[in-house]
């Protein structure tokens, strides 16, 4: 076997598109940082007590564990960053107020999400505390839609969910632990049968409703559907409520619903949303409200927040023609090499990459890495002139 060889599903950056990305990375944390979001940098491994608290059962398989040689404990390699900014917003800033964070930073999963997927995602993504209302759920989709016009992406629509619809169903069923995971991941694939075969012993009017979720889908003919299919119970009623104030605060956005749009069964706590795009076949971000996870690290904070792969946004966001590179002579002494000097400093202060040359390398060297001006003495004067190879 070959040393070098990296494992499955990892990979490395190369220079153009490792640019791409960090010009997306610095235009991004400083679009939120315009929005007053205050950029943090949790660790990238933590004890996994800390670290998997109040996220559910998939990040648990999804997450890398090993034992810290210093303490004997078992950690985890980070699989998702948002559950250690919450923790970052209860034990560590602790304010009374509302906070609003954003990150930036790699993640591990154990398995790809899907079959071209990466196992390091780059992950970036905003997050605000301690406003329980309507408002912030605006903001964070305004933030997203404004981060994906940023980079370039033109959304196709985002869907939003909410699972206090789904729990006050399997509550009011009376649902065990086991039955509402396996109807929840069939919910999300909209697979009818195996609906029909995992709700045989539910009561009415649980069994219909359930099987009903799939098909409210859509505008705001979803809600009403919505309505007339879903009993009467007081959460589906705040939840569509809550649906509806959306709606009307987001009416410029390509807003959808989709009831069976579920994720983060033990995580989210209320309204979910994810935005797509034409050259993706899945979700280019996820986002959505999770209450409780401030609960799990001793500490309730309301909480809504979103994140994206900055990698698959680079892959999908158009790139800038690039300018290329200035080839300057090998710095030497003398007054030529002074003013040479000071027209380099000039240069790379507009913005321009100049590359000094190192004696020894033949032009075709130089183009390798960009070069397509060179500075040229002419006169007496240092002149940027179109590289030519030798």
């Amino acid at each position: 076997m070959r040393r070098w060889l990296l494992p499955e599903a990892i990979e490395d950056v190369l220079p153009a598109e490792a640019w791409h990305i960090e010009t997306l990375r610095r235009r991004l944390l400083d679009e939120f940082r315009r929005h007053g979001y205050e950029f943090v940098i949790p660790p990238l491994l933590e004890y996994v007590e800390s670290l998997l608290t109040g996220s559910g059962r998939d990040l648990d398989l999804r997450t890398f564990k090993l034992v810290d040689q210093l303490s004997g404990r078992t950690m985890g390699i980070r699989a998702d960053i948002a559950p250690q900014v919450a923790r970052i917003d209860a034990h560590l800033l602790n304010r009374t107020g509302v906070t609003r964070l954003c990150y930036c930073g790699s993640v591990l999963h154990t398995l790809p999400a899907g079959l071209t997927a990466t196992r390091q995602p780059l992950q970036i993504g905003a997050e605000l505390y301690g406003h329980a209302g309507i408002e912030a759920d605006v903001e964070m989709l305004r933030l997203l839609a404004g981060a994906l016009q940023l980079s370039g992406i033109t959304t196709t629509r985002i869907d939003v969910g909410h699972v206090g619809v789904f729990r006050a169903l399997a509550d009011g069923a009376a649902l065990e632990a086991d039955q509402e995971q396996e109807l929840f991941g069939a919910l999300q694939a909209k697979d009818q049968p195996s609906l029909r075969e995992l709700l045989k012993s539910v009561a009415e009017p649980y069994r219909s409703a359930l099987l009903a979720l799939p098909e409210c889908y859509g505008g705001n003919e979803a809600l009403q559907r919505a309505e007339s299919f879903l009993p009467a119970l007081p959460e589906i009623g705040q939840a569509l409520a809550e649906l509806r104030s959306l709606a009307g605060a987001v009416k410029d956005l390509q807003l959808s619903f989709d009831l069976a749009d579920l994720r983060g069964l033990h995580y989210h706590s209320g309204m979910v949303f994810a935005a797509y795009c034409a050259e993706h076949p899945g979700a280019i971000a996820l986002g959505g409200r999770y209450d409780k996870v401030g609960k799990a690290f001793g500490r309730s904070r309301a909480a809504t927040g979103f994140s994206l792969d900055l990698r698959e946004l680079a892959r999908l966001a158009p790139g800038t023609a690039a300018l290329g590179a200035i080839l300057a002579p090998c710095p030497s002494s003398g007054d030529d090499a002074v003013a040479m000097q000071a027209v380099v400093k000039e240069l790379r202060g507009k913005g321009e990459i100049v590359i000094n040359e190192l004696p020894g390398h033949a032009s075709a060297d130089w183009d390798q890495v960009g070069c397509n001006r060179r500075l040229t003495l002419r006169e007496g004067r240092w002149q940027i002139e179109t590289f030519v190879k030798e």
